[in-house]
């Protein structure tokens, strides 16, 4: 059996939806509008460079929705993914997924985004196994601002892998080749990881790595 596993955001997507999702809560007015956007904005760079705090920006994205009423909060979800993210959903990405399905691979998606925005997408995507930022709750369930467990953001990610495989009675050595997809230097220590290494939709510094250790380039939106 082949594993593959997927980045969401700048690879299955072409954009990231995690400060998509922070720029509905300013178009809907769930945030503050110039002062959230900018904040959101900071962060989003911090990400890209590789410096995200990441259990700051989780209290800070969380917080205009957290304590609303569970079914607004579920109504502003689905009106997310209907507003942001089905119109971005391009048949090359959805193929590449079903391919390796098709061929019989172990998927996932493992992303650094939190599992209440990504769920939906996960589903839209047909991939059953979702590894995501997880957010701690109450007794109540709801929502507290911190994060559960290790967090799936840069080398986070390998251990959640390595924990969903052992869950299964797997790990890494039972496949013949691990495939990891993938748009960001945030994710070197994943792709290191992986038997095939995939850059894809690279940033310009992937695609510097990438074209020095012979990896594949793949541009899923041209």
């Amino acid at each position: 059996m082949n594993l593959t596993l997927f980045d969401l955001d700048g690879t299955l997507l072409p954009i990231d939806s995690d400060h998509a999702f922070g720029q509905f809560m300013v178009r809907t007015g769930w945030a503050d509008g110039a002062a959230f956007q900018a904040e959101n904005d900071r962060f989003f760079a911090d990400y890209q460079a590789g410096r995200l705090d990441l259990a700051a920006y989780i209290r800070f994205a969380t917080s205009p929705w957290r304590d609303r009423p569970f079914d607004e909060i579920e109504a502003g979800r689905v009106r997310f993914f209907n507003e942001a993210i089905q119109p971005v959903l391009h048949d090359s990405a959805r193929a590449l997924v079903r391919g390796h399905a098709e061929a019989g691979d172990l998927i996932a998606i493992v992303t650094a985004t939190n599992e209440f925005v990504t769920q939906p997408i996960a589903r839209a995507f047909e991939v059953p196994t979702l590894i995501a930022v997880e957010l701690a709750r109450d007794a109540q369930g709801r929502v507290t601002g911190d994060i559960q467990g290790i967090p799936s953001y840069r080398e986070g990610k390998v251990p959640r892998v390595e924990a969903w495989l052992a869950a299964q009675g797997r790990q890494r050595a039972d496949f013949d080749r691990i495939t990891v997809y993938s748009d960001s230097t945030n994710d070197l220590p994943l792709l290191e990881w992986a038997t095939d290494a995939v850059a894809t939709n690279p940033s310009a510094a992937l695609e510097a790595i990438a074209r020095e250790r012979v990896w594949r380039i793949l541009r899923l939106f041209e």
